[in-house]
């Protein structure tokens, strides 16, 4: 306000009552535009819209262009075909594209928004803030460069609108369009409003007349709604990964190294461009692929897991390392209630590289191992979070089978596993956290043990990878206890006949038995004897040949010829003798055996029952189908009589019997066999079993050969004339 001084005031100055009516008039004017202007603020009372303004949307104030993609983007053509042929296409619609972070959903983004441009969409690049006033003040903005008149922002501003609307139906009513909002990791705050962002009437929607692309750790179908797309993201595959380390650093090694060290990173994008970036500096300590991956062994924490200043409190910088970029996830689901999730993390990364049964990961579990309280709910909450934000995944069901229930399973990417368990790195509370994982993994075994039929194999199978660490942490307090749990776990894999899950087992407890008893230890000697056979299963019969032979030498010396753990052996030694082609061999120990065997256990008792089969089938290799038939023969009768008709044992004598009348021509018999035994099969194993598999094939070549012999007889019958 100016002061205005005079020595010669104004006649009308002098009229104080025309003065006083002026100045309260002015009042009265002034009043009423300031509650005015309060009203147009506020908006109107009834329907919620609130006024926008108007400069601040005109004004934009920051780049709305997509990032530049520097290098070439490796292993996603699936997913850029699915987004372009969506932005070619004639409608619109929304596509979420979401994973666990580093997996690259901004650099996917970044290359779909240099196609469409390139192909004349105008694109719109948003990034989250985590508030939904500046997104819809970039909405607002992508719709007036998309041609919304402004006069429609005004009656937004002026509260007649509702600004979500007017920007949706404009972008409703408009093509050839990409709208990117990126890094939306919390969907929940998508807004305006408290509503959910699935039902379509926030500032996200599916119906534009264009495409909405979104970016965001959140995976589930819940958060987004029926109407959007999910493409899920999954780490590249071994030679695109081993691509992006060639793009970065293409002096540093072959093809076949780069891609072992993606294998080794576990084909994480982000992991794959730290190292690239890494050896392409000529400053760098290691500055091949190979020397790279050596030196995460020993240096994960400089290479891998080092932190950084800055991640604390720029979530762009964590985002960019791989050491804090899951820890953006974490630290959401910990803000939004579920304050187990980052600890059952740690615990599952503290478990071997491989799926985790979820049945382990109890309350009780995490309990002992932290102390902290948990129940039922928090540790499903923290798991369903974990799945949620890409930080666990649950591969498929275990073996599949009639009458078993199907297992599920927890596992973690490498390096999130790798990455979470270094934070751990202090001696406490690690070795409180191992103990109680090897106490619940010793229950588990014991569980699954007292399981009827075949309900706990799927378990087994998953429980061990995770026992040779068990067996390792308890060497030098309770070797006996750990070894008997890696035992009965095996004895259960033997039944399922899971031996590639089997085999480190055995392995695994003949090496600490041998550091332990010494190598002619009984134990010792037993463990070298189930090792041997199921290395024989497994075809590695030279080896199995080899123990065995060893075996054999000791238990005759200790424990005589006539021993029952001698013959065990020497029948052992005798089928992978038979395997290897050496039937003469294999039928001289065998004839042998039986004689022994019946002399010592009797002609019923279930190992001289399986020496005469294996002596009949060393005698069909040396065609001598006839005598292999009549042992079959008869050894069929006793196992139905000893042992019932579904007994295993039996089982396997009715197949060698099939086997023996088929080499003899007798076709139609053994199909029928064949045909009894795989139903058999089926009911007690189950229909994925090795050995139901064998009997499925053995009816197929069984039914093969009777049509062969049907087409032969009716290719040779007389013609007429």
């Amino acid at each position: 306000m100016t002061n205005y001084v005079t020595a010669q005031p104004p006649e009308w100055a002098e009229n104080t009552a025309l003065v006083w009516s002026a100045f309260g008039s002015l009042a009265v004017v002034s009043l009423g535009l300031f509650f005015w202007e309060r009203r147009l603020a506020a908006g109107p009372q009834d329907d919620g819209v609130r006024p926008v303004p108007l400069r601040r949307i005109a004004a934009g104030g920051h780049s709305m262009n997509p990032p530049t993609v520097s290098a070439r983007v490796r292993g996603r053509e699936a997913e850029l075909e699915r987004i372009g042929t969506l932005v070619r296409g004639p409608g619109g619609g929304m596509v979420v594209v979401c994973g666990a972070g580093g997996l690259g959903k901004t650099t996917l983004a970044a290359e779909a928004a240099a196609r469409a441009r390139a192909e004349g969409r105008v694109v719109v690049w948003i990034r989250w803030r985590d508030g939904p006033e500046q997104l819809g003040q970039d909405l607002a903005q992508a719709a007036l460069i998309l041609g919304l008149p402004e006069s429609r922002l005004e009656e937004a501003r002026t509260g007649r609108v509702s600004l979500v609307d007017a920007v949706w139906e404009h972008l409703a009513t408009v093509k050839r369009w990409l709208i990117i909002v990126d890094n939306v990791d919390t969907p929940t705050r998508i807004g305006p409003g408290s509503g959910p962002l699935a039902a379509g009437r926030g500032w996200l929607r599916p119906h534009g007349g264009g495409v909405l692309l979104v970016t965001s750790r959140d995976t589930t179908r819940q958060t987004w709604g029926p109407d959007a797309g999910l493409l899920h993201l999954q780490p590249l595959a071994d030679d695109a990964g081993g691509a992006v380390l060639l793009d970065a650093a293409p002096n540093a090694g072959t093809a076949a190294e780069a891609e072992s060290l993606a294998v080794r990173l576990g084909g994480l994008p982000l992991g794959l461009n730290a190292a690239g970036t890494y050896l392409s500096v000529p400053t760098s300590r290691h500055r091949t692929f190979s020397a790279y991956q050596h030196a995460l062994e020993a240096e994960f924490a400089d290479l891998l897991g080092a932190e950084h200043p800055g991640a604390a409190t720029d979530p762009a910088v964590a985002r960019r390392v791989v050491r804090h970029t899951w820890d953006l996830s974490l630290d959401q689901l910990h803000s939004d209630g579920y304050t187990l999730a980052r600890t059952v993390l740690q615990l599952l990364a503290l478990f071997e590289p491989a799926p985790v049964p979820r049945s382990l990961v109890t309350p009780g579990l995490v309990t002992d191992a932290t102390g902290l309280p948990a129940t039922a709910a928090g540790v499903d909450a923290a798991l369903a979070g974990l799945h949620q934000y890409g930080l666990i995944h649950t591969p498929g069901d275990g073996v599949p089978g009639d009458g078993v229930p199907p297992v599920n399973q927890l596992q973690l990417h490498p390096l999130v596993r790798e990455v979470t368990a270094h934070t751990l790195t202090r001696l406490e509370p690690t070795n409180a956290w191992f103990a109680a994982i090897d106490e619940h993994l010793a229950q588990a075994v014991d569980m699954v043990t007292g399981m009827p039929g075949r309900t706990g194999w799927p378990t087994a199978r998953l429980l061990a990878p995770h026992l040779p660490a068990h067996l390792d942490r308890n060497t030098s307090h309770n070797f006996v206890g750990a070894r008997n749990t890696l035992v009965d776990l095996a004895e259960i894999l033997t039944a399922a006949g899971a031996s590639y899950e089997e085999v480190s087992l055995r392995r695994r407890v003949l090496d600490a038995e041998n550091d332990h008893f010494g190598p002619d230890d009984m134990d010792t000697q037993a463990s070298r004897n189930n090792f041997a056979n199921v290395l024989h299963e497994l075809g590695e019969h030279r080896q199995a040949a080899d123990l065995h032979r060893q075996n054999l030498t000791g238990y005759e010396r200790v424990l005589g010829h006539d021993h029952p753990d001698t013959l065990n052996s020497r029948n052992g030694l005798a089928s992978t003798l038979n395997d290897l082609g050496e039937h003469q061999q294999a039928a001289q120990l065998h004839q042998r055996n039986l004689t022994d065997r019946e002399r010592v256990l009797g002609h019923d008792h279930p190992d001289t029952l399986s020496s005469r089969s294996n002596l009949a089938n060393a005698l069909f290799e040396l065609d001598e189908h006839r005598q292999a038939t009549e042992l079959h023969r008869q050894n069929l009768t006793d196992h139905e009589r000893v042992l019932g008709h579904d007994h295993p044992h039996t089982l396997n004598s009715r197949n060698g019997l099939a086997n023996t009348l088929n080499g003899l021509g007798e076709h139609q018999q053994a199909a029928q066999l064949h045909q009894r035994n795989l139903i058999g099969y089926e009911h007690v194993l189950g229909p994925d079993h090795p050995h139901t598999l064998t009997s499925r094939h053995n009816l197929a070549n069984a039914r093969a050969r009777l049509a062969e012999v049907g087409r032969r007889r009716w290719w040779q019958l007389p013609r007429r004339r």
